[in-house]
C-alpha cells in the first residue's frame, strides 16, 4: 500500500516512510492510496467474532502487501489487548467505552499500534528516533506509557501549562526514561504549531531523524477504525440505522470512523460533537472552514481551535463538502451544558460518563430527537471519568473512586521542563539534545 499527501495526491511513498516522517513535507497527511472495501461474508461473521479476530482481518486488508502474517498478528495482538465493551445507556443509546487500556483513554489504541508498527518499520536502523507530540490531555499519556522505554526511541511531548488535568499531566511526565516532557506557556494550537514547524525545518531534519505519534501519523490514525467495526458487532439490532456520535477535537476519531465507513460498516450518519471549539459544526453548518483561537473548557481534550484531521475527512469524500456534509452533522455544547449532561444522566441511569463523553451523549441525543422509531445511536466514551476527578466530583457534588492504576500515578514526581510559545526555543532544545 502507498500513501499520498492530502496536498499532494500524485505523490506516493511507502508505509515506512509514511509512518517515519508523519507528516508530508508539503504539511499534508498522509493518506492510503485506497480503501479496501471488506466483503459481505465478513459482515455476517464480524458478530461471531472476537475483537482480534476482527481486527487481523482488518489490518490484512489494509497493509497486507507491507507486513507479513506474523507481523499482523502480533501487532493486532499488542493493540487490543483490553475490551471495548457496549453499554447500554438508555434505550436505543449506547456508550462504547474506550477507555480500559493502560492509560483509560481510547488513545491507547492508536498508540500501542504505533509503538509496536513503528519498532517493526525501524528494526534494521541504528538511528535514534525521535517521537514530538503535541497534547491537549490523552494524547501524551498514552503516547507516553506506549513507547515507554522502547529501544531506539526518544519521545517529547509538549502541552500547554494548566490546560491540561493534573492526572493527565502525571500520566505522562513521571515516568522518565525516554520520556521527556515540555510545559509550554500557551495553548494546545501552539504545541501543535511548534511541532509541525520542527517536521518542515531543514536543518532539524539534517541532524536527527523525527517522527509524530499524533493522531496525524497514519500509525496512530487508522487502527482507531477497529473500534467501530467492534461496536457495531455488539449491537443487538442490525437493521435499524446506526448514527455514532464521536466527541471531537483534533477530528482524527471520527475520521477513522469515517474510514470504517468506508470499508463497508453501515454507519448511518456521524455526528460531531464539540464544545465551543465549533469550527467543525460551523463548517457543516456555513460551508466554511475558519480556524480560531481555541477556548479552555471542562473537556478539555477538545480544546482545539485549528483541527489538523479535518483534511482528512474531506479527503475521505473524495474533497466533495456536499457528500460530507450528507453523512455528518455537528453540534456544540456549552460547559454548562455539558456539566447538566453528565449530573443528569448519572442520576436518572446510574452510568457515569467523563465530560468529553458527556459532549458525544448532548451531540447524539440532539441528533435522535424525533428519529427514534428510524435510528439508534453509540456515543464514544473517550476515557475513563476519574481522569476528569476534580471537574467530575464538582459536577456530581461527591467524590468518585479511581482506579487503582490511576491513583498510582499521584504519588509520583513530575517531570517537565518549562518552556515558551516560540519554536526557535524549542528547536534550540532539539539541537542541544
Amino acid at each position: 500500500m502507498k500513501f499520498y499527501s492530502t496536498n499532494n495526491p500524485e505523490n506516493f511513498v511507502s508505509l515506512k516512510e509514511a509512518v517515519i516522517k508523519g507528516l508530508a513535507p508539503d504539511q499534508g497527511l498522509y493518506m492510503p492510496e485506497r480503501v479496501p472495501v471488506m466483503p459481505a461474508e465478513f459482515f455476517q461473521e464480524l458478530p461471531f467474532m472476537s475483537f482480534q479476530e476482527m481486527g487481523v482481518e482488518i489490518i490484512r486488508a489494509l497493509f497486507k502487501e507491507d507486513l507479513t502474517e506474523t507481523q499482523i498478528q502480533v501487532l493486532v495482538a499488542h493493540t487490543l489487548s483490553f475490551p471495548a465493551p457496549l453499554v447500554q445507556v438508555e434505550e436505543g443509546v449506547y456508550s462504547l467505552e474506550l477507555f480500559h487500556g493502560p492509560t483509560l483513554a481510547f488513545k491507547d489504541f492508536g498508540a500501542r499500534f504505533c509503538s509496536k508498527l513503528m519498532s517493526m518499520l525501524m528494526a534494521k536502523e541504528e538511528r535514534l528516533v525521535r517521537v514530538l507530540v503535541a497534547t491537549s490531555g490523552d494524547t501524551g499519556s498514552a503516547v507516553a506509557n506506549g513507547f515507554y522505554k522502547v529501544p531506539g526511541v526518544e519521545v517529547i511531548i509538549l502541552y500547554p501549562k494548566g490546560k491540561v488535568s493534573k492526572l493527565q499531566e502525571k500520566q505522562f511526565t513521571t515516568l522518565g526514561e525516554n520520556i521527556h516532557c515540555l510545559e509550554v506557556d500557551g495553548v494546545f494550537d501552539d504545541c501543535q504549531r511548534m511541532v509541525k514547524q520542527a517536521f518542515l525545518d531543514e536543518e532539524l531534519n539534517q541532524k536527527m531523524l523525527l517522527t509524530s505519534a499524533n493522531s496525524i501519523n497514519i500509525a496512530r490514525w487508522i487502527p482507531q477504525c477497529l473500534y467501530y467495526f467492534h461496536a457495531w458487532a455488539q449491537l443487538p439490532d442490525k437493521e435499524k440505522k446506526l448514527a455514532v456520535s464521536v466527541p471531537s477535537g483534533n477530528f482524527g476519531n471520527i475520521g477513522a470512523g469515517i474510514l470504517a465507513e468506508r470499508m463497508g460498516l453501515p454507519i448511518d450518519i456521524f455526528v460531531a460533537s464539540t464544545n465551543v471549539n465549533k469550527v467543525v459544526p460551523e463548517f457543516l453548518d456555513s460551508g466554511i472552514f475558519e480556524p480560531m483561537p481555541s477556548l479552555a473548557t471542562i473537556s478539555n481534550s477538545m480544546d482545539v481551535g485549528n483541527p489538523s484531521n479535518f483534511y482528512r475527512l474531506l479527503d475521505l469524500y473524495g474533497n466533495d463538502e456536499a457528500k460530507l456534509k450528507s453523512k455528518m452533522v455537528g453540534y456544540y455544547f456549552s460547559d454548562e451544558e455539558t456539566a447538566e449532561a453528565l449530573r443528569k444522566v448519572n442520576t436518572t441511569t446510574g452510568y457515569l460518563m467523563d465530560p468529553h463523553g458527556a459532549v458525544g451523549y448532548l451531540g447524539l441525543k440532539n441528533f435522535l430527537e424525533g428519529k427514534e422509531a428510524e435510528f439508534q445511536g453509540i456515543f464514544l466514551e473517550t476515557a475513563h471519568p476519574g481522569k476528569f476527578q476534580s471537574t467530575v466530583e464538582e459536577v456530581l457534588q461527591e467524590s468518585i473512586q479511581l482506579p487503582e492504576r490511576l491513583q498510582a500515578f499521584l504519588t509520583k514526581e513530575v517531570k517537565s521542563e518549562s518552556m515558551g510559545n516560540d519554536f526557535e526555543e524549542f528547536k534550540e532544545y532539539l539541537l542541544a539534545r
